[in-house]
């Protein structure tokens, strides 16, 4: 068949007009809220991120990360969230613990024992699967966990075991799983804005810092501390969160390829977590302070106690337990 001169150009005006006016109509530029300073791993993450959605969509996705708690703290983020007024958030474990005692079992003490433990743990579909309560709970959408190491005690006086920390005045996450567990070991948690915690080591008002390596290594704890106890007990991941308002918005390919580019990015950030930790604590082996291991057989006895607190808040703890004596 023998198209007319008016069908051909009707036919080649109409391809150039459609695919660029509806990429232009899909155009978006995402807000991220994150709590962390810049040069943190969490921060890196955020910012590849944003990369990785430009690249991947010749700049019609990009993002502006908003860091160091430029949008108020993680509860205020939340909020945006849930507004729809921010896109996306990295957003702690211990913040959406808070609000839904589900989430909260990510934080549960020894469900795994060391940091690349932590890296298959947070990937498996079962942890993955957490996030299903997020929507009708919080309004958000969960894409996946970043990471931090297992946190450790820095303290201003010697520990040897579990069994000293009792009676310390230990700052921690102010989180309800890590104050019930510290608790039970008989600590005193102790509220101190985090940049303040320095200088309230060295003066005496707290007896010592429980946080991961990363985290203490930029900030040089271990100046104040006469001794690192590598816990192996709890870590802290994150949240990539989109917002449920902006994500019903989105075309099924543009989910699709958020939700691939977070992967990549998470995957990443985990990986490079866990590999680098082993030379943080060979910098933390220099340091005129020792490092010890809390016992294996030490722990039982409050695995036991915390169990009994939190297995009727979040039953799903027993299944993570068993997942990760499996990894």
């Amino acid at each position: 068949m023998t198209l007319s001169r008016r069908q051909i150009l009707a036919v080649g005006a109409s391809l150039p007009l459609a695919a660029p006016s509806l990429a232009l109509a899909q155009a978006k530029e995402f807000r991220l809220g994150i709590i962390t300073p810049v040069g943190h791993s969490w921060n890196k993450a955020a910012l590849a991120l944003g990369e990785k959605l430009k690249a991947a969509t010749n700049g019609r996705l990009t993002m502006t990360v908003f860091h160091s708690g430029q949008l108020g703290n993680e509860s205020a983020m939340m909020q945006q969230l849930q507004s729809g007024a921010l896109d996306m958030g990295f957003i702690q474990a211990a913040e959406l613990g808070s609000r839904v005692p589900h989430l909260a079992a990510i934080n549960a003490p020894y469900l795994v024992r060391s940091t690349p433990a932590v890296a298959k743990f947070v990937r498996h579909p079962e942890v993955v699967k957490l996030f299903d309560v997020l929507p009708s709970e919080t309004g958000t959408i969960g894409l996946g966990w970043g990471i931090t190491g297992m946190r450790a005690i820095f303290s201003s006086r010697d520990l040897q075991s579990l069994a000293d920390i009792k009676g310390m005045k230990l700052r921690i996450n102010p989180t309800p799983v890590y104050r019930d567990f510290y608790q039970l070991l008989g600590a005193a948690p102790t509220p101190i804005p985090t940049p303040q915690v320095y200088d309230a080591m060295a003066n005496g008002q707290v007896d010592g810092l429980e946080a991961d390596l990363e985290f203490s290594w930029n900030q040089r704890f271990d100046k104040v501390s006469k001794v690192i106890l590598q816990m192996n007990a709890v870590f802290m991941p994150f949240a990539a969160l989109v917002s449920g308002r902006v994500w019903q918005t989105l075309p099924a390919a543009d989910k699709e390829i958020i939700t691939r580019m977070v992967k990549e990015t998470l995957d990443t950030q985990i990986d490079s977590l866990a590999g680098d930790e082993p030379n943080l604590i060979e910098n933390f082996k220099k340091a005129p302070i020792p490092i010890r291991q809390v016992a294996v057989a030490d722990t039982e006895a409050v695995i036991a106690e915390f169990d009994k607190i939190w297995m009727p808040k979040a039953p799903v703890i027993a299944s993570l337990r068993k997942l990760g004596a499996s990894i």
